[in-house]
């Protein structure tokens, strides 16, 4: 079975099960990060019992809105003070789980980029959750979190969370992020919001199989242990055997929370959660002159014990106390833990006249990284301000393997019938680096409610990082300090109670390079800079009819790595990119039975200043890579008693795959199709298609000539059920 790697034992006194988290999960806070965390924790503990006898426990309301684009929902994916979306100068759209039930969309990534303005860069070197988002691209430039919480980007991997399950919604924050999530977030950030521990006992099972051997199983589970404990777990597997040879796939992972709440004014989050993946072991198929070789779009290249494996642990300690009607206070402690592991030969060119291919890029490669931190928060109402500051530390410990410099000889191969062979290498798999990455933030934001119609908002935030990193083959050292500071100010003007207008500047920063793991060199650089104007207008239509979104942006970045014009050798900063669009979202109920939703977008992004390699090619004027002008998503919903069609298509433009801009992936249209009958209040059965038309089409690169094909057609049949 998928869980059958997990080892047992009883979370409180819920009937369910739970791997040995608390002796492997136990995470060694330094003290210095605990003075500041203790004290608070005592104090909230402490008001828990301030009471002789314990008055009823109320059940709070989540405020979230099962609405398509999610405006009437609390804005804490976009802003640390609480308003709701409506009336937040940002732009903010959300995917529900009933959005992800309702399209079949199993993964984040592909829940994601059902968004407006979002397509996906990933690759099997990037750990899978690589995005495109207003002209900015990449792990390092469009962040990842869970519940607001980012894990440090270490050589440009990000891989978690990687499966929809667990999900009450998936939030998008669309350009500089860095006023909430710090740096590495100019393009925008992907925010998974998980489900809560309720009250209220329920369960839900989800099963499913179908072509290539696909099969998943997904649990989740909620109730009350007693009349102040609470509990919620999720279990999720996935499995495939792949279109093409070493295409099998799977991931599992279990996620667990515990609340206790002892008052209506305090409770008391406890989440433990441990996770598995094991990607498809396919890095691309050769392309010649732009264009696909439809013949071998079913031919993998990799050696036969190749390997990608990654590994996910998390623990995190949340108290919110409700001190008065006017203060709230928060405190959370964290420890997170990633284990990557690579083993593959990952290039391939292709001679169409021999009808060989080359392979080469032996690659090795282990990511050994550890995060732990601690997050002090409060928010106040005062007068017609609600105010909420902070400080974040985290310290982060990052060892990187490989077998560097990669001296494998590269080898022919049968274009067509390959013998995959095993992999080999003459340098040694070692450890060749440890960095250490100390991370400090202060931030403080003000909503002013100037009267009905006006809000008028501003944030700052100023991160600070300290960074160090040793060199265990040569001994060798690098250290930076690290200094950013973002901003955003805005207003939000009422047409109507359903209406609004805004308009924002902000300010964000990225870094030149992972800041994990930033190479010798780049500890010479800043980070980088950028600011966004952006207005827009939110329309909510009567009746719950449906909603209307509109953003136009741009966006100015600065800083970026370029080559010196008279030393091109040398690798300076003053680089530029601008980036200007639009986007528009919509969901209308047409009537009872039919409702329709999509979204389109269109970015103008190019190099105002820029010059690459040793000899200094100037790119000004060239788009930069993976990043498609147009993107748009259509969704038609229609309903006959127990029976619901659903037809959805998504369309991305051509995009280049490198700023040389000599390599295009060209643009596709692919649809899908959900048949759902609910065989009763608590059963449904949904027949998906997805690539309905079988489309031949490559949504990533890896390299300039090595295009990662999508999958084809493919028919899976699940059952949902809930009691």
């Amino acid at each position: 079975m998928f869980f059958s790697s997990l080892p047992a034992r009883t979370l409180a006194r819920a009937s369910v099960s739970f791997p040995r988290l608390q002796a492997r999960f136990q995470p060694r806070f330094r003290p210095v990060l605990l003075r500041t965390s203790v004290a608070a924790a005592c104090a909230l503990m402490g008001a828990a019992h301030a009471q002789s006898s314990l008055p009823e426990v109320q059940v709070q309301s989540t405020r979230t809105v099962d609405s398509a684009l999610g405006l009437a929902n609390t804005a804490t994916s976009g802003s640390n003070v609480d308003v709701p979306v409506q009336d937040l100068p940002a732009s903010v759209s959300t995917v529900s789980s009933r959005q992800f039930d309702e399209r079949a969309d199993y993964a984040v990534m592909d829940a994601v980029t059902r968004t407006v303005g979002l397509s996906t860069n990933s690759s099997p070197g990037n750990g899978g959750l690589a995005f495109s988002s207003r002209g900015f691209s990449g792990v390092n430039s469009v962040g990842v979190a869970e519940d607001g919480m980012m894990l440090g980007v270490a050589s440009g991997t990000v891989n978690y969370p990687n499966d929809a399950w667990g999900y009450e919604r998936i939030d998008v924050l669309r350009g500089p992020a860095s006023i909430v999530y710090g740096s590495g977030t100019m393009g925008g950030t992907v925010n998974a919001v998980r489900k809560q521990p309720s009250r209220e006992r329920s369960t839900d099972l989800l099963v499913g199989a179908g072509s290539h051997g696909e099969a998943r199983l997904g649990f989740g589970t909620t109730g009350a242990i007693n009349e102040t404990l609470s509990y919620r777990v999720d279990a999720y597997g996935q499995r495939t055997d792949g279109e093409r040879e070493l295409g099998r796939a799977n991931s599992q992972k279990l996620m667990t929370g515990l609340r206790w709440q002892p008052r209506a004014d305090l409770k008391v989050d406890v989440t433990a959660d441990i996770a598995e993946q094991k990607p498809e072991r396919y890095f691309g198929t050769p392309a010649v002159d732009g264009q696909l070789v439809r013949s071998l779009r079913n031919v993998n290249y990799n050696v036969q014990d190749s390997d990608i494996r990654y590994k996910d642990k998390r623990v995190r300690a949340k108290a919110e106390w409700n001190a008065s009607d006017r203060l709230t206070l928060r405190e959370e402690l964290y420890w997170f833990k990633a284990d990557r592991h690579w083993k593959n030969a990952e290039a391939y060119s292709f001679d169409p006249a021999a009808g060989q291919v080359t392979r080469g890029d032996y690659l090795e490669i282990g990511h050994d990284l550890e995060q732990k931190g601690n997050r002090i928060g409060a928010e106040m109402k005062l007068a017609d301000h609600r105010i909420a500051m902070g400080w974040d530390v985290a310290d982060m410990r990052y060892t990187n393997l490989s077998n560097s410099p990669y001296g494998t000889p590269s080898n022919v191969l049968d274009a067509w019938h390959p013998v995959h062979g095993e992999w080999t290498s003459p340098d040694p798999y070692l450890a060749r680096s440890k960095t250490k990455l100390r991370q400090n933030a202060l931030y403080l934001e003000d909503a002013w409610q100037l009267s009905g119609q006006w809000l008028l908002m501003a944030g700052l935030r100023r991160d600070w990082y300290d960074f160090d990193q040793r060199s265990l083959i040569t001994g060798a050292t690098a250290d930076t300090e690290l200094r950013g500071t973002s901003w955003r100010v805005g207003a939000t003007y009422r047409l109507s109670e359903r209406g609004s207008l805004y308009a924002q500047l902000s300010r964000g920063h990225d870094p030149v390079g992972s800041l994990v793991s930033l190479s010798a060199s780049q500890t010479a650089f800043k980070l980088t800079r950028g600011r966004q104007a952006e207005i827009g207008w939110k329309q909510q239509l009567p009746d719950e009819r449906g909603e209307v979104t509109l953003a136009v942006f741009d966006i100015r970045k600065t800083n970026i790595l370029t080559r010196d014009p008279l030393r091109p050798a040398l690798s300076v900063q003053g680089g530029k990119q601008t980036s200007r669009g639009v986007e528009l979202s919509a969901a209308y109920k047409v009537n009872a039975a039919f409702r329709v939703d999509g979204n389109l977008a269109y970015v103008k992004a190019r190099f105002d200043e820029l010059r690459e390699g040793s000899a200094g090619i100037d790119r000004a004027g060239n788009r930069p890579e993976n990043v498609p002008s147009t993107t748009a998503n259509l969704w038609g919903h229609y309903r006959v008693g127990a029976w619901q069609t659903s037809l959805g298509l998504r369309h991305v433009g051509s995009s280049y795959t490198s700023n040389a801009n000599t390599s295009k992936l060209p643009r596709y249209t692919v649809a899908d199709a959900v048949l759902r009958w609910d065989v009763s209040r608590s059963t449904a059965l949904n027949l998906v298609v997805r690539n309905l038309t079988n489309r031949v089409y490559a949504a990533s690169s890896y390299y300039d000539d090595q295009w990662l094909v999508a999958p084809g057609r493919s028919v899976a049949l699940t059952g949902q059920f809930r009691f």
